[in-house]
């Protein structure tokens, strides 16, 4: 779509689930930073801020997160091979959660489309050290998710 001055910008409304996947990861690194801050705030100002539309995904993603937390990190601790959660990138940590709570609760979406995605996520936005590491990670969370294992 154009505007009068002949700018073509794109309607957020018809954001594809890899962009709404993006946005929800970028909440998530936000919230890595906003130490005491409710999510609710975090994820109001980052959509005004950067003028998303209403998301039925990112909404459910970046709550979802937020919900089961705990259960998550317990699944990335598990899985971490020694790392403790904190030594993370808080980049890799975004997307490793994001990707771990799309296996566990959204599975009409396939694991491995999640999984190469938070790899993406982690290629575009992080070290290039870090991706054998989260792929390592999330092969192991997946395996345990779909042998029915996880918590």
């Amino acid at each position: 779509m154009e505007d009068q001055k002949g700018y073509v910008f794109k309607i957020m409304a018809e954001m594809t689930r890899k962009e709404a996947r993006e946005e929800a990861f970028r909440l998530l690194f936000e919230t890595e930073f906003q130490n005491g801050e409710e999510p609710a705030a975090i994820y109001a100002l980052s959509c005004e801020d950067r003028e998303v539309a209403e998301n039925s995904y990112i909404k459910t993603v970046y709550f979802g997160v937020q919900e089961h937390l705990e259960e998550i990190d317990a699944l990335i601790m598990r899985h971490s091979k020694g790392w403790k959660i904190s030594r993370i990138t808080p980049v890799s940590r975004s997307a490793i959660r994001l990707c771990i709570y799309e296996m566990l609760y959204m599975k009409e979406i396939p694991s491995a489309v999640s999984l190469n995605e938070a790899i993406e996520l982690v290629k575009q936005f992080d070290d290039p050290k870090m991706k054998a590491f989260v792929n390592g990670l999330l092969n192991g969370a997946k395996n345990e998710i779909e042998a029915g294992q996880a918590e």
